[in-house]
């Protein structure tokens, strides 16, 4: 019977929030070719995460692991050398998952080293062997169809939904697997941003500022409503360019792809870069200056005004209504 292996990262708990996404577009898949889910978690030590992801189901007939020292901290060499064993080991049919950075890294690899095609970045699925894609930063859908097997995928996170636990337990199994190289590759440290706030990625909420806001300091105001709405705090390209807040703030087809129920677009004309990275929210708010910016065409409320002016009044009412 076919297999769809999709790769789950992990954490010490379970799968990562952002991995959902990918078991959703794997479920998909094994429905549409008439096949299995099979799900593979690698690590250095993954026993613990595993039974976890065995635990939830997710409709997979089995959770493989892959245990190897190489591969902990993460290395997109030593990953890809797992993946072409597991997916030789198993005859998978198709491998994937999230388009997450490390996955975006990984699964062109082992597309590389298997010889197979690999559909990046699919919205959704059209059939076995079939996807959707965005192209022209979102200006239009294609359909992808990749021919032969084994084939690769990556599942843009925003347009699935997270795949949800239920269904028998799912069984673990070790695959023994051959040499594995980080090819010279090394972690030099790995630094790591401490934040109450959630993933950019995984926010219910994303508050963003563009060009617009000037300068890094006018963001404080930007971060009191971030924080009063409990979301994640985001940014257009123009602005981390401009040095106002880190890179990895960045929302757009360069950057992350977003989408909350609830995203505030402040001093943001709406280039279609950024809008690659977040139309894809359930409520879109716009505050600019000015009327006619393309941020309104995508918008689902609008307010043409200064943010000097529109955001405090927004944070005392906010903050008004939570003491009411």
């Amino acid at each position: 019977m076919s297999k769809v292996l999709v790769i789950v990262e992990t954490d010490a708990s379970g799968p990562k929030t952002s991995a959902l996404p990918g078991i959703t577009a794997g479920q998909q898949l094994a429905t549409a070719i008439g096949g299995e889910l099979h799900l593979l978690v690698l690590g250095a030590s993954v026993g613990a995460a595993a039974q976890a992801v065995a635990t939830a189901g997710f409709g997979a007939t089995t959770v493989h692991t892959v245990e190897h020292a190489e591969l902990s901290p993460f290395t997109a060499e030593a990953w890809a050398d797992a993946v072409v064993a597991a997916v030789r080991e198993l005859g998978a049919t198709a491998f994937g998952g999230t388009a997450s950075s490390a996955l975006r890294e990984v699964v062109p690899r082992v597309a590389a080293l298997l010889d197979a095609p690999v559909a990046p970045e699919v919205t959704g699925v059209a059939g076995a062997g079939a996807f959707t894609r965005e192209i022209s930063a979102g200006r239009a859908i294609a359909r992808l169809e990749v021919e032969g097997a084994p084939y690769g995928f990556t599942a843009r996170g925003s347009d699935f939904a997270p795949a949800e636990a239920g269904g028998a337990a799912a069984s673990v199994s070790a695959l023994a697997v051959g040499a594995i190289s980080r090819r010279g590759t090394e972690v030099a440290g790995i630094s790591k941003t401490e934040s109450t706030r959630p993933a950019l990625t995984e926010a219910d909420v994303v508050v963003s500022g563009g060009r617009g806001m000037k300068e890094g300091a006018n963001f404080k105001v930007l971060e009191e409503l971030t924080d009063l709405l409990g979301g994640a705090l985001g940014a257009s390209r123009a602005a981390t360019d401009a040095g106002m807040v880190p890179a990895d703030l960045q929302v757009g087809q360069t950057g992350k792809v977003v989408a909350p129920n609830l995203y505030f677009a402040v001093a943001i004309s709406g280039a279609i870069q950024h809008l690659a990275g977040m139309k894809g929210s359930k409520t879109i708010v716009a505050i600019n200056k000015d009327p006619e910016a393309p941020i309104f065409q995508v918008a689902d409320y609008g307010l043409v005004a200064k943010w000097e002016d529109a955001v405090p009044q927004l944070i005392e009412l906010i903050k008004a209504r939570k003491a009411g």
